[in-house]
């Protein structure tokens, strides 16, 4: 197959100027929810990390400055996780982010939950975020399943007594047995799923950012899953999912970003784009 697909068949990468108007200063910008408008704005955005040996404050360096000598210190280096991206999510859509390993997908989803922030561009979304980017993320492993409920609840910004309404629905929708009341130290990583999934999707959040936490969980509970995260879309959301689990895209997404080096490579639909990078990981393909 060809590297390149026919423009009625790809959806192509939206320059700024059909992006349209968003915030203008570099960062993440969450906007107020009209319900009826869910979306996510990326315009130009570029994300760096700096790399290579950290030498300034190192004992090495300290003990040069003792005899008044200075130890030469090379310019930092950068690698740019997201290079220049433009990307418009909008109501109703449920896409998955593929990619290799280091390709900047997880990178991607907590630049647009507000997370990392980006040295260039502008962020906007629309709705509440969301996010279950980390299977252990906000839990404290001393404290209890039904303790931890509360505590991340509480994270995200809800009241005790909204919680202490939805206790029961949590519980219901983890199944976690009598560990509920259990250290979450003595959990499985696919019961921390199960809780954290539960939690972070209980208050229904405009906007679902899913970082590949489902290979920890069992067949069951991802069919559960899967029909909560399309209610969410189906009560005008958007979901977003990063994984390697191109089965569960196929069957979930109704749009593919494959990124490559901080760059979005194709975007469109999964029978069009997942076979593709098939094709290039089996050495196929060429971008």
């Amino acid at each position: 197959m060809s590297g390149k697909l026919r423009a009625e068949e790809l959806r192509l990468v939206r320059s700024p100027d059909e992006v349209g108007e968003g915030a203008t200063s570099a960062g993440h910008v969450p906007a107020k929810n009209n319900s009826l408008n869910v979306a996510i704005e990326i315009r130009n955005a570029t994300l760096r990390y700096p790399i290579g040996p950290f030498v300034r404050g190192s004992l090495k360096a300290s003990l040069f400055g003792l005899f008044g000598r200075r130890e030469s210190t090379p310019p930092p280096e950068f690698v740019d996780a997201i290079t220049s991206l433009d990307l418009s999510i909008r109501t109703g859509e449920r896409v998955g982010i593929i990619g290799s390993n280091g390709s900047g997908k997880s990178t991607l989803l907590r630049a647009m939950a507000g997370i990392y922030p980006i040295q260039q561009g502008s962020i906007s979304v629309v709705g509440q975020i969301g996010t279950l980017l980390d299977i252990g993320l906000g839990f404290e492993s001393e404290s209890t399943g039904r303790e931890n409920i509360y505590y991340r609840g509480m994270a995200m910004g809800f009241s005790r007594k909204d919680i202490a309404a939805a206790e029961r629905e949590i519980v219901d929708f983890a199944d976690l047995g009598g560990f509920i009341d259990l250290p979450m130290r003595t959990y499985s990583s696919g019961m921390y799923v199960r809780l954290g999934f539960a939690v972070s999707t209980q208050f229904r959040p405009d906007v679902l950012l899913i970082d590949e936490v489902f290979g920890a969980g069992d067949a069951a509970f991802a069919d559960k899953a899967l029909k909560r995260m399309q209610a969410i879309v189906q009560s005008a959301g958007i979901v977003v999912l990063a994984t390697h689990d191109l089965g569960l895209v196929e069957r979930l997404c109704t749009r593919v970003l494959w990124i490559n080096r901080g760059t979005i490579v194709r975007d469109g639909h999964p029978p069009l784009v997942v076979p593709q990078f098939q094709q290039f990981m089996a050495g196929q393909l060429a971008i």
